[in-house]
């Protein structure tokens, strides 16, 4: 095998490995980038809707802002109003089921929008110190058939090309720590916001429910207020939708 081939096979693992360091680094960027803007318009949206005590908040309020929770938010109102009829008509279970199916795919849609680039993150960290071996022991074999051939074994012959040929393997090594770093940090990040989401998901349910159910000491009245007050939650939703 040709010299020029042999060096050559070197050279391009290592622009592979350069490459993956490229991309790498961006997918990290611009997870960081979308982390950080998750978290800011999260914070808005908790700022503006303090408390679900007194039932969901109203849609022209969410529609306001953005983010993961922001979404999920907009998605449950939407849900409730959808099954506010079967609400209105005695049957929560059913306003209930719907609005938690609403919940479920829009956290769920959410992961998988958290979750887009990790995969590249994990077969960066997998693959990239098995290539900086290949191009390790193939310019070792180029270096020991060189040896061979000029006939002289000697340290300072054999260290020059070998301690060369290992640096594909350094820098294998080197582009493989940052993603698996990387990609250990958003998985746990992935996660917290799963966690998160799902907790406001149950906010939301609860505050539902709460605006539909009659009040501890039942009777007439109390449904009628209990109606009356889905009512007016409702009216105050498709308000904000015809704004």
């Amino acid at each position: 095998m040709s010299d020029s081939l042999s060096n050559g096979i070197v050279q391009g693992t290592l622009a592979l490995l350069v490459l993956f360091s490229v991309i790498t680094w961006a997918v990290i960027v611009v997870k960081g980038l979308q982390s950080a803007r998750a978290r800011r318009e999260d914070r808005k949206l908790n700022e503006s809707v303090t408390t679900l005590r007194d039932g969901l908040p109203l849609l022209d309020a969410v529609e306001k802002h953005e983010g993961p929770t922001a979404r999920v938010a907009l998605v449950g109102v939407r849900a409730w109003e959808t099954a506010g009829g079967a609400a209105l008509a005695g049957d929560v279970s059913v306003s209930r089921e719907i609005l938690e199916l609403g919940l479920r795919r829009q956290i769920q849609a959410e992961r998988h929008t958290a979750e887009k680039g990790l995969a590249v993150l994990a077969s960066i960290g997998t693959t990239s110190p098995f290539v900086g071996l290949f191009g390790t022991v193939w310019g070792i074999l180029h270096a020991l058939k060189s040896i061979s051939g000029a006939g002289n074994a000697s340290l300072d012959v054999v260290a020059g090309p070998i301690g060369e040929a290992l640096i594909s393997t350094a820098v294998g090594i080197g582009v493989a720590v940052p993603a698996v770093l990387a990609f250990n940090y958003f998985v746990r990040k992935v996660k917290v916001q799963d966690g998160q989401l799902e907790d406001f998901g149950n906010a939301l349910v609860s505050a539902a429910l709460r605006s539909t159910l009659p009040s501890p000491q039942g009777g007439p009245e109390s449904r009628e207020h209990a109606v009356a007050k889905l009512a007016d939650v409702r009216g105050g939703a498709l308000r904000g939708a015809q704004a």
